[in-house]
């Protein structure tokens, strides 16, 4: 039987090692995209009301109403402009907790952002 010696080994060897790093996705976790979550500004109430999600996801809020509305956090956080109609409002939530907010034009109007 013939030898092979391991210098003739190494770079066919290195060759398949970067085939398959190169070959094999980034991530195979579903976290790998930044997660997104919405919520819809309508009939003076913001849907959901409540919406839980975990640390580092985005919020968008999207203002569907015929009348302007705001996103405002009772902490001052975070704070929108007056949305017009299809106008949108996002905001990236990095530590856990929990965010209450409302409409400055229309106190009335609550929700709240439990970050996981």
């Amino acid at each position: 039987m013939e030898r092979v010696s391991s210098r003739s080994v190494r770079p066919v060897a290195c060759l398949l090692a970067l085939f398959l790093v190169g070959a094999a996705p980034a991530s195979t976790s579903p976290s790998a995209k930044p997660a997104v979550s919405e919520v819809k500004i309508e009939n003076f109430t913001f849907t959901p009301a409540t919406i839980t999600i975990a640390a580092g996801t985005t919020v968008t809020w999207t203002n569907v109403d015929d009348i302007p509305h705001t996103v405002t956090a009772e902490d001052h956080s975070f704070r929108s402009k007056a949305l017009d109609t299809n106008d949108r409002f996002t905001f990236t939530f990095t530590k856990p907790g929990e965010y209450s907010y409302f409409c400055s034009l229309h106190p009335r109007m609550v929700g709240k952002v439990v970050v996981k």
